[in-house]
């Protein structure tokens, strides 16, 4: 019909499941007599660009508060959705979306606890799907939980810990198959003291590029030129690791899904970088990454 299917139109219809799934939600509680008002997350205020902008908070608490005040009823927040910063039009926070979406609102109104509700025990050990013995972890702080959001691990959105690391708001993962189930409890602090590997999450179809340069050595400014060229073409690095003519760095191509040609997008890369380097590109490659305590790294280091 429409001929077209442009980021901002893609958004568009996506957002269509998640508005009437909470509207679907908040007709049956109030069928079931408990009060319920429906909201949708781009007219309560969530305004975003790459992430959740600080003006969302107050637009929120104020919708909300409001609404508690004037009328109390349960509030059904479509997640997953906001608005767009400068377009205004509906935009999608990407996988577990949701989970921004319930973290932001819980900043926004200075909750006691967080929850959100999976369909896993927690936050486990390790992938179940890679080794069925995986076990729930029973605390992780912000960080832990943001560094394994960042590399994969499917139960948390990459950003989600953010607003409740700003708030100081615990976040408790939990079951929705298994409600008696404690879960994971997310903090700012833990202690670590007898920690040493909190778990492990393997990051699949990775690309490396190598870029040798006898430029580097002894001088600056080399890799301000190097990254340039990524934030020039708005391409993530993961990872990075530099020797004294080297620098090895990590991007995942799931994160240029949306471009028309990721091979294109590799290629225009190494086109830039071969201005000033030699460059080797491995694709398909996996990143084992080893979450845990840092100051006993070296326990983990030994045996690895």
């Amino acid at each position: 019909m429409m001929k077209e299917l442009t980021l901002r139109t893609r958004d568009y219809l996506v957002s269509f499941g998640e508005c009437m799934s909470t509207r679907i939600f908040a007709a049956y509680l109030n069928k079931l007599g408990k009060k319920a008002r429906q909201y949708d997350a781009f007219d309560l205020g969530f305004i975003t660009n790459a992430e959740i902008l600080e003006e969302t908070y107050p637009a929120v608490a104020k919708s909300l508060h409001g609404d508690w005040i004037d009328d109390p009823a349960i509030p059904i927040v479509t997640g997953f959705l906001g608005k767009g910063w400068k377009s205004c039009a509906v935009t999608t926070l990407g996988r577990g979306g949701s989970d921004l979406t319930a973290t932001a609102i819980g900043k926004a109104l200075g909750l006691r606890e967080i929850q959100v509700w999976k369909d896993v025990d927690g936050v486990l050990t390790c992938d179940p799907n890679i080794y069925a013995n995986a076990v729930p972890v029973t605390y992780l702080t912000f960080d832990e939980a943001a560094e394994l959001a960042y590399f994969g691990a499917q139960v948390l959105h990459p950003q989600s810990m953010q607003p409740a690391r700003e708030g100081g708001i615990p976040v408790r993962v939990k079951n929705s198959y298994n409600r008696h189930a404690p879960g994971t409890l997310i903090t700012k602090t833990r202690d670590m003291s007898k920690s040493i590997l909190t778990s492990i999450v393997l990051k699949s179809n990775i690309t490396m590029l190598d870029i040798v340069s006898t430029r580097m050595l002894g001088q600056y400014g080399f890799l301000a030129k190097v990254f340039s060229i990524f934030e020039d073409l708005g391409i993530s690095v993961d990872s990075v690791a530099t020797s004294e003519v080297s620098i090895s760095l990590t991007l995942d191509p799931s994160k240029l899904w949306s471009r028309e040609s990721i091979q294109q997008e590799l290629d225009h890369v190494v086109e830039e970088l071969e201005k000033i380097a030699v460059v080797h590109i491995l694709q398909h490659k996996s990143i084992i990454c080893l979450i845990g305590n840092v100051q006993r790294s070296y326990l983990i280091l030994e045996k690895v």
